[in-house]
């Protein structure tokens, strides 16, 4: 699948999606920040919303599962409501939310709709303020009305989120459903060694301020820090840039793109020291080095009376669960700001995740499915309780 935000194989997903829920007969809404929803009301008047659902935009060259299935199974869960005439303390709405993989922001959508999305998030992008701007543009959307997109959490009685595991534990541990404790903290920088350009052929390689070399060693110590120093964390160097970019010029300057994951806030804040240290480690060898952060996002735990619902569903439909910790970002981190919140997982064949080889069993994808149902209805009981 290559669905960046707002490219035209995500606005026909989108559109896919409106379509759908149209036939089915519910009601179709876009917001300001671009989120596509199709709505079943409740018969009460006053019943807030109970959303349902994940994002159809994916990374590029990523997998058919990642997201997608959160959205199709929330649609579904309302079809199934409607077809057996259920009746509710809520109003449902199955959303597909913008943006959530970072193509321009990350958690555009969810972030507008919590009230999350600052004027230092929209000045500064993760992809560039005029890619920013640009894909807002082709979506009809405006920068100055995504603050538009938020609802007043008293309108909201919770969130629920299917999704795959994107990793192993699952399937290693023979377990049928991942009941998500905790969402990781992120943080991401863009770091720029500054050296000195010349020429390749005549510098000798003891008077050389290579920024590539400086840029490759920090690389190498990312790695070698945290599998030392700190387990259960992760951190990736996912791009590289020399400039000016030659065969023939010493580099004078390189580029690295930055992120790194815990969670634990503390073991954050510690690895963000470690690696920063390890970066300016540059600068005893003549280098300069300049350091700016593009993303931050702190552990999110999710509501434990909404995990207690998803493990009762899955014990009455003869599932067996596991807890644990999402190594990923989701939409759901963006709505435990404001709401009772739940995801669950199925298992991801060997873990893999990103990328075309993104497999999950369909079996696991109907588990999925009928966990989200059954949440749905088990948490009517415990709202009306």
């Amino acid at each position: 699948m290559n669905r960046p935000t707002f490219s035209d194989a995500h606005l026909a997903a989108r559109a896919w999606f409106l379509e759908r829920s149209v036939a089915a007969g519910f009601e179709a809404r876009v917001d300001a920040a671009g989120n596509h929803s199709a709505v079943l009301p409740s018969r009460f008047a006053e019943a807030p919303t109970l959303l349902l659902g994940s994002h159809l935009d994916t990374v590029p060259n990523g997998g058919r599962f990642d997201g997608a299935l959160g959205v199709v199974a929330a649609l579904e869960v309302l079809r199934t409501t409607q077809d057996g005439h259920v009746d509710l303390p809520y109003t449902l709405e199955a959303i597909d939310f913008t943006d959530e993989e970072g193509t321009l922001v990350g958690l555009l959508g969810s972030r507008a709709l919590a009230g999350a999305l600052t004027p230092d998030v929209l000045r500064a992008p993760r992809g560039g303020h005029d890619a920013l701007l640009h894909g807002l543009a082709r979506a009809g959307l405006t920068a100055t009305r995504l603050a538009d997109a938020r609802r007043d959490p008293r309108t909201i009685a919770g969130y629920l989120e299917l999704h795959i595991e994107q990793g192993p534990v699952l399937e290693n541990e023979h377990v049928d459903i991942g009941i998500v404790s905790t969402i990781v903290g992120s943080r991401s920088f863009n770091l720029t060694f500054k050296g000195t350009a010349g020429h390749a052929g005549t510098t000798p390689m003891d008077a050389r301020r290579d920024a590539g070399l400086a840029a490759a060693t920090f690389v190498v110590g990312v790695h070698e820090t945290v599998l030392r120093d700190f387990p259960n964390c992760v951190a990736t160097v996912g791009r590289v840039t020399f400039e000016p970019g030659a065969f023939n010029v010493i580099a004078g300057e390189a580029q690295v793109a930055l992120e790194f994951r815990s969670a634990d806030p503390s073991r954050l804040d510690a690895l963000e020291d470690a690696l920063v240290f390890r970066a300016r480690e540059a600068e005893t060898l003549g280098h300069t080095v300049e350091v700016e952060p593009v993303g931050r996002w702190e552990p999110v735990p999710l509501d434990t009376t909404v995990r207690t619902a998803i493990a009762h569903v899955a014990e009455a439909l003869g599932l067996s669960t596991a807890e644990l910790a999402s190594g990923a970002g989701h939409d759901a981190q963006a709505l435990a700001q404001i709401t009772p919140s739940g995801m669950i997982f199925v298992p991801s064949v060997d873990g893999v995740s990103h990328q075309p080889g993104e497999q999950t069993a369909w079996d696991d994808c109907l588990n999925g499915a009928n966990i989200l149902l059954g949440t749905t209805l088990e948490l009517a009981e415990v709202f009306a309780g």
